[in-house]
């Protein structure tokens, strides 16, 4: 029988995925201070599209070069660059596999260091170390050009050959806060229902979908809950499916959580509402498979699943099982570029894993009585950081260093996030100013 993993899968748009496994998003930090695509980003894609996996996704590409998830992030918003798209598009698909470009807009979860006039659906600031401004609530006709940049920015993303685009309404960013109560307390008819609350993700969606045409495959990312106590819940979501299967929706990838409640990287905060992780899941190893086993009973698109898949028969059991579609896998990418062509072969039948953690002793600061949330914090960000700097390695041509500590890591990703937003914000000052971008 043909290895369920490595079985095609066909999209309703008609185009075809070669095999079950994507490389999910995760954010590159590796724009030039125009927000530009990068011979780093080239690089660092080839070397995915060279590894296997039936689809590739972008980390977020942002349709407002103004407010960013973080410096870095290629922006389609006035700032040129559509040769480096198209050089980027052509690298990442050298191996026959798709390549998807994730739209998206930061909203209010974008630090200081980018920007201090965030946007939101409502005034509600991220009340997470002092690094996030409050937001402005957003006027509708902004909203109304926002829908239209999605659009734009897709029709971009096909015309520089990327062969899909997704939608990110997931994680707390600016779509996903429109579907939330607690960040979403407008009264108008964009706040209110969870109708009125999904109204800016569903026409985003009906106009990319008209920009693109029906042959040109659209994803979206939702969460599955927010895991925060009167937040965007599992039973908004299913309603929310409920109304995607009346567009036509490709691909939808199930996750979950927000900054305050960062699931998908396996953290409990403070003020979750989520209940216990089932034993069941953790069996199975996917963080979000119970809610995608529920969605899959509404859902009538594809499914995708990503977050905490590691093992092959973890995968093969969610496929087989009918929970999902297509397997999502992001960090076991980052020390292992041929990930999946090894897996597809039958040569591994696990991914790495590198549980790196913060010591108390490598920072004066953090010895002594830390409480224990700042220590959680820091041993997250301690990961995120050190997942970073080994995509910064790759995408500069050299290989993962597993036996980097994560302290280290953590003080490497800082400063390169500080002294990257400061070349971004004099690019941007220029460009304000009415300058073009100098030439590549």
């Amino acid at each position: 029988m043909t290895d369920v993993l490595a079985q095609p899968f066909a999209l309703p748009c008609g185009a075809t995925l070669p095999n079950r496994l994507c490389k999910a998003a995760m954010t590159e930090g590796l724009a030039d201070p125009w927000l530009r695509a990068t011979p780093e980003l080239q690089t660092l894609y080839r070397r995915w599209s060279e590894g296997g996996a039936g689809l590739l996704l972008t980390g977020n590409v942002q349709i407002d070069r103004n407010v960013l998830e973080r410096p870095g992030n290629v922006a389609i918003d006035r700032n040129g660059g559509f040769e480096q798209l198209k050089a980027w598009a052509e690298a990442g698909t050298v191996g026959g596999n798709h390549l998807w470009m994730q739209l998206s807009h930061a909203g209010r979860q974008s630090p200081r260091y980018v920007t201090n006039h965030t946007l939101a659906p409502s005034s509600v600031r991220l009340p997470l170390l002092g690094n996030y401004a409050t937001p402005r609530e957003l006027r509708e006709d902004e909203i109304l050009d926002f829908i239209q940049r999605f659009a734009h920015a897709a029709v971009t993303a096909r015309e520089a050959g990327f062969t899909g685009v997704q939608i990110h309404s997931a994680h707390g960013y600016l779509l996903s806060s429109f579907l939330s109560p607690v960040t979403n307390m407008r009264t108008d008819a964009w706040g209110g229902s969870i109708e009125n609350r999904a109204r800016f993700l569903l026409e985003a969606f009906r106009a990319t979908r008209k920009a693109v045409g029906t042959d040109f495959a659209i994803g979206i990312k939702l969460n599955s809950d927010d895991f925060r106590k009167g937040g965007f819940s599992n039973e908004d979501c299913l309603r929310v499916v409920e109304l995607l299967n009346d567009e036509s929706v490709d691909l939808l990838e199930i996750s979950g959580g927000t900054y305050e409640q960062p699931k998908l990287l396996g953290f409990e905060g403070r003020s979750s509402s989520a209940e216990p992780t089932r034993q069941s899941t953790r069996l199975r190893e996917a963080y979000f498979l119970d809610y995608a086993e529920k969605i899959r009973k509404v859902a009538k698109m594809p499914l995708m699943v990503t977050g905490g898949f590691r093992t092959r028969a973890g995968m093969e059991d969610a496929l087989n099982s009918g929970a999902c579609d297509v397997i999502g896998l992001g960090r076991p990418f980052c020390t292992d570029t041929d990930f999946a062509k090894r897996l597809l072969a039958g040569e591994v039948d696990e991914a790495p894993r590198f549980e790196k953690q913060v010591k108390i002793g490598e920072s004066r600061w953090l010895s002594g009585a830390s409480p224990i949330f700042l220590l959680k914090i820091m041993n997250l960000l301690g990961q995120q950081g050190w997942y970073y700097q080994q995509i910064m390695r790759l995408g500069h041509g050299l290989d993962a260093d597993t036996g980097r500590s994560a302290f280290k890591a953590l003080m490497l990703y800082f400063w390169d996030e500080l002294t990257t937003a400061s070349r971004m914000r004099k690019a941007r000052r220029q460009l304000d100013a009415g300058a073009q971008p100098p030439a590549a």
